[in-house]
């Protein structure tokens, strides 16, 4: 895939993420830690898996990043914690997301850690139709005090766009995104999960992250 499509492929995951986003019932978060805490930099915990895809944490993994710049933090690089877990003898994402909140801030120097899970990842096949379905929780944890901060969960299947009225704008935007993710040549599971990271992990009302002090809207939530 090139870069470009790459590009529009992002765009056209992230605006029917959000517009669908929106369109679900209005959940209030409490964000009252997350306030008081008012982190700058995120490390990013390789995801638990819970699916039977091998590729599951890193497909996920590779596509969390974006959403938290693009949110206003400075998140640490995926391959610099990666190789550090590695030098410790620490691979498997368990094991890494059980290292205390102290030894992580001591570490990597960051202010809060992303820990998250993946429970569906992959094609499920019916007797006339499939769906390529993603799902995935994450919480926000101070790594100063191990306060939970901010926790979500989104999933996103490639087949949203069967759930829209034909004519609308909403109904429109998905079915165009599911298109081009069919007729990509990748594997539309890491595609969905794109959608499924930008819709877990960017940031607004009603139930988003914060924004951070890296974005013009930091401290206007």
């Amino acid at each position: 895939m090139s870069r470009i499509f790459s590009f529009k492929l992002w765009v056209a995951l992230s605006t029917f993420a959000l517009l669908a986003a929106c369109a679900q019932p209005v959940k209030h978060v409490d964000y009252t830690a997350f306030r008081n805490s008012r982190p700058h930099s995120i490390l990013v915990l390789p995801p638990e898996n819970e699916t039977t895809s091998v590729q599951a944490t890193n497909s996920m993994l590779s596509q969390m990043t974006m959403p938290l710049a693009e949110a206003g933090y400075y998140v640490v690089p995926v391959a610099v914690m990666d190789e550090t877990f590695r030098q410790n003898g620490l691979t498997v994402p368990a094991d890494i997301q059980a290292t205390s909140p102290a030894k992580l801030r001591d570490i990597f120097g960051a202010d809060a850690a992303l820990y998250s899970k993946i429970t569906q990842f992959g094609t499920t096949y019916q007797v006339v139709d499939s769906a390529t379905v993603v799902t995935a929780s994450a919480r926000l944890v101070d790594l100063k005090t191990g306060d939970v901060l901010w926790q979500g969960r989104a999933t996103a299947n490639s087949n949203e766009g069967n759930n829209y009225g034909g004519g609308s704008l909403i109904g429109m935007l998905v079915t165009a995104a599911v298109k081009q993710i069919a007729n990509s040549v990748t594997e539309k599971s890491h595609d969905i999960a794109a959608a499924t990271s930008y819709r877990l992990l960017h940031a607004g009302p009603p139930n988003g992250l914060l924004y951070g002090p890296r974005s013009p809207k930091y401290g206007t939530d």
